[in-house]
């Protein structure tokens, strides 16, 4: 089996798309897959499958969310392969003069146009610094993530992908988790 991580986009913020942990946990067991175990309420889920098509799990999750909670939500999946790769490649996590509470990885749900890398870099604020790889936009946001214009609905129009972001502590978590899993 493989395991794999996936992360939903605007669930449970500001009392809008409201879903429990324990029914969305329950919503993947019903699915198939195995081992599925969740962190913090923003829709993190970490579950173990026998499909090896990305595209056709996430499709499976979001038809099903859109089912069981009457709203879709954007969903993107990757392995646990993945995202060793996309934590590995993060150009700011051993720089001494960042603090790594203020990085933060904007998974893509799919690969981009490059053509189109400059206009999120020209985007960027005094003191932020934003490096793109194939699967994910590195963040550094001195200033705090919610004072950044690098937000996901910039990124989603610019690149015309789903995108989702998360913090450092959070990404390095899911790791952790899924290499804890059986």
């Amino acid at each position: 089996m493989i395991k794999y991580i996936s992360i939903l986009r605007g669930i449970n913020v500001g009392g809008k798309k409201v879903i429990k942990m324990d029914a969305l946990r329950k919503m993947y067991e019903n699915l198939g897959f195995q081992n599925v175990t969740t962190y913090i309420q923003s829709g993190n889920v970490i579950f173990k499958g026998d499909d090896t098509e990305i595209t056709q799990i996430t499709e499976k999750i979001s038809l099903q969310i859109e089912k069981d909670f009457g709203f879709g939500v954007p969903v993107i999946v990757f392995t646990i392969e993945d995202l060793k790769e996309m934590i590995n490649q993060n150009p700011f996590v051993n720089d001494s003069n960042k603090d790594i509470s203020h990085l933060h990885v904007t998974f893509l749900s799919s690969e981009i146009n490059s053509a189109n890398k400059n206009g999120i870099k020209g985007k960027k604020q005094d003191g932020e610094e934003v490096c793109i790889s194939e699967k994910a936009i590195y963040l550094y946001c001195p200033k705090g993530y919610s004072k950044t214009k690098l937000t996901n609905t910039f990124i989603e129009n610019t690149l015309g992908v789903t995108a989702t972001t998360r913090n450092w502590k959070t990404t390095t978590k899911l790791l952790q988790i899924a290499d804890q899993i059986e």
